[in-house]
């Protein structure tokens, strides 16, 4: 190998280790967090139009099914704890009742984020399709009705001619 070969290797190497540390590392993605302001406004308010005393009163006279369907008539909505559960369990509720309660808070649940998230997204999508169109409106060309078309601000006279103008004199 002679001098030359060698200086170009060199230089090639350096330039590949100089490359390699100026590169960025992967960032990791960013997740934004919900506060618990924002989740206590986000989480469906239970509304109970039969109270938890009238719901054991009708399990005791009501088959479960028909139970079920009196809530879901009276559109209520519980927030249940666990020991709540055990108690009404404890006073006659139905398993098949509460089992109701608890797939349709849930459900309530799922909703209400599901709701958040694509409102988020599509605000998102909607920033990023504005950002998109402005990006592409600063590189386009612009028309001025009196000096035709332009490529950038400045004195008419460097502005290249497109086409017919509307100037004073003999249209040059």
């Amino acid at each position: 190998m002679n001098v030359q070969t060698i200086k170009q290797l060199w230089l090639a190497g350096m330039l590949m280790m100089l490359a390699a540390c100026a590169t960025t590392g992967q960032q990791e993605p960013q997740v934004k967090r919900i506060s618990p302001e924002e989740l206590e406004r986000l989480m469906p308010k239970p509304v109970p139009n039969i109270s938890l005393e009238e719901l054991v009163q009708l399990s005791k006279t009501t088959p479960p099914d028909e139970l079920i369907a009196k809530i879901k008539a009276s559109n209520s909505q519980y927030d249940l704890t666990p020991s709540q559960s055990v108690e009404l369990s404890k006073q006659g509720v139905s398993p098949k009742v509460l089992d109701y309660i608890y797939q349709t808070r849930e459900a309530a649940l799922r909703e209400g984020f599901a709701d958040e998230i694509n409102k988020r997204e599509k605000a998102k999508r909607e920033e990023q399709e504005r950002l998109r169109r402005e990006y592409q409106l600063r590189y386009q060309p612009y028309y001025d009705p009196w000096w035709g078309y332009s490529y950038g601000p400045g004195p008419y006279w460097r502005r290249p001619f497109y086409g017919p103008s509307f100037r004073y004199g003999y249209g040059w």
